[in-house]
């Protein structure tokens, strides 16, 4: 697994944006929500940064959000001013990221992904990101996941 193509484009971007710190670690089982995630690693559900890509008037959008809470997708919708925004099908996200549903990282995507990351992720010191796969992940401090992923701080929930 740690030679997957996905973990390799993850631990491949995070060198090039200077992340070096960042080392992808891969568990013994898939963890595909953010309990698992949170129960494999021993840290709290709100340092798992869920991953979930949306369907924004039919352009890829990546909400970096904090595992203890869901995303309001009218307040992302109105924040943006996105006519549509929904839950991006399974075939969406791999085209769009080239990562699984339940694996898809910050960054390591065949293009820039527009990205919106959760402002409730800046009150841990380490948050956990997927690393390209399910079994994958990586710690990254908030300030460093806004910079690697490009992203734009946001309330999300």
């Amino acid at each position: 697994m740690e030679t997957h193509p996905n973990v390799i484009a993850v631990r491949d971007a995070l060198d090039a944006a200077g992340a070096g710190d960042a080392q992808v670690v891969v568990l013994d089982e898939a963890v595909h929500t953010a309990p698992a995630a949170a129960a494999a690693l021993g840290v709290e559900v709100g340092q798992i940064a869920n991953s979930l890509i949306f369907d924004a008037d039919g352009e890829p959008l990546l909400v970096l959000t904090s595992g203890a809470h869901r995303v309001d997708t009218a307040k992302v919708a109105a924040l943006l001013g996105i006519a549509k925004l929904r839950r991006a099908s399974p075939d969406f996200v791999r085209e769009h990221t080239g990562q699984p549903i339940g694996g898809v990282a910050p960054v390591g995507h065949p293009k820039p992904v527009r990205t919106l990351v959760d402002v409730a992720l800046e009150h841990y010191p380490v948050i956990w990101a997927a690393g390209g796969v399910p079994r994958a992940v990586f710690p990254i401090t908030y300030a460093e996941l806004v910079r690697v992923s490009a992203g734009t701080p946001a309330e999300v929930a």
